[in-house]
Formats: structure tokens, sequence, C-alpha cells
């Protein structure tokens, strides 16, 4: 059996937000898979970012599936919005989700893909009842809250374990990862399995998004 393209979600949370639409279309363009696009709330994680106008905007210049990931309290509330909104992929973190199953059922209910999130320190026991169910699950390879991170290679052993996981299992789950997602750290986690590679500033810095999706997919492939 054919294994399935490795995936680029290009994470906006690096880009330059003056010349937002622009960069975008630069990286659809130079090939990148997905849009990753991060919501935090300043509780959840010790930041603020965008939020339901810019997703609107965003989907009107992209045809590209949008990545969305809710680093918020209560997502249970904005869900329904975010997807009206255009959101392909939901992501919901574990740590925040008192009915966890409930959420995901409610992201599938409203024809988006469910995402399940854990943080770096979070252990996989929390997907024992609920990886069946999910879409998707990334694992923060940094903790959640700002871009341009170092990548933690204390969790290469926990992607690897999920991996055998979903395989094992026999299950249609994507592996995604995010966090310090660079040239010189895709090689460990193509090993490790990854199917999904959400990067910002791998794509996004240095001004020359074609070459650096260039050099990316060359490392995936």
């Amino acid at each position: 059996m054919t294994k399935p393209k490795k995936k680029i979600s290009a994470s906006i949370l690096s880009a330059d937000f003056g010349r937002l639409a622009e960069q975008i279309q630069e990286a659809e363009a130079a090939g990148v898979d997905w849009i990753h696009f991060d919501v935090m709330d300043g509780h959840f994680v010790p930041n603020l970012t965008i939020g339901l106008p810019v997703l609107q905007a965003v989907r009107k210049i992209t045809k590209l599936p949008l990545d969305v990931h809710l680093m918020i309290s209560n997502p249970e509330l904005y869900i329904e919005k975010y997807v009206e909104a255009g959101a392909d992929w939901v992501g919901v973190q574990v740590e925040v989700a008192w009915h966890l199953e409930r959420l995901v059922q409610q992201i599938k209910e409203l024809g988006a893909k469910a995402t399940v999130v854990l943080n770096p320190a979070t252990p996989l026991s929390y997907l024992d009842m609920i990886l069946s169910e999910a879409d998707m699950v990334l694992l923060m390879t940094v903790n959640p809250g700002y871009s341009g991170q170092k990548f933690i290679r204390g969790t290469l052993p926990k992607i690897k374990q999920l991996r055998e996981m979903i395989d094992n299992q026999g299950l249609d789950v994507l592996l995604q990862v995010d966090g310090g997602v660079h040239l010189n750290t895709v090689d460990d986690l193509v090993a490790a399995g990854v199917d999904v590679f959400v990067s910002g500033s791998g794509v996004f810095d240095g001004g020359n998004i074609a070459e650096n999706v260039r050099r990316l997919r060359e490392r995936l492939e």
C-alpha cells in the first residue's frame, strides 16, 4: 500500500501580518498543503493571537484546508463559530476538555475534522478512550504559546509510541506535530512516523517562502 504524502501545514503565526494575504498565497503557490491557524486566549496559554475575523478573511483568499488549533479555555463555546468561519480541521486540547468525546463529536457533526491535541508533558494515556474517534492527533513539540521555540527532543519517543498505537490498532488517524519543525528536525520526525508537519518560521522566515518550502519538501520525501 502506498504511503500517503507527508503534509506541510504552514503556521501563519510566523507570517508577516502586514502582508498576510500575500504570504499565504505565496505559501500556497510554493506547495504547502494546509494553512495552520493558532487561536490563543491569554488564559490557557500566555499569549493572545488571532481570531474569527482573521480566519474569515483567510478563508476568502485561499482554497487550502484551514487547520485551526484552539488553545483556549471553554472551546465548546467557539467550535461552531470557527467551523462557520471556514475551519476544515478543529483541534482541541485534552487539558481543557472536561468532555472530550463530546467535543470531538461536536466538531464532526458540524462537518469539520476533529483533532485532539496534547502538550509535551501530557501522557498518551489521555487518548485511551478517544483515539479511535479522532481524525488526527497533534502532539506539541514545544510548550504552546509562542512561535519560534526550540524543538523539545524528549518528545520523540512519545511520537514513536503514538505511531505504534495508531498502526497497531489499524486506525485511519493522522499524526501531526507542531513546534520547532525545521530542516534540522524533520529527519527525526519523518523517522518517527509523522504525517503532518506544522511549520511557521520554517516556512515564513527569511522572506523566500518558495525556497523554504522546497527545502522542507525535499527532506520530507
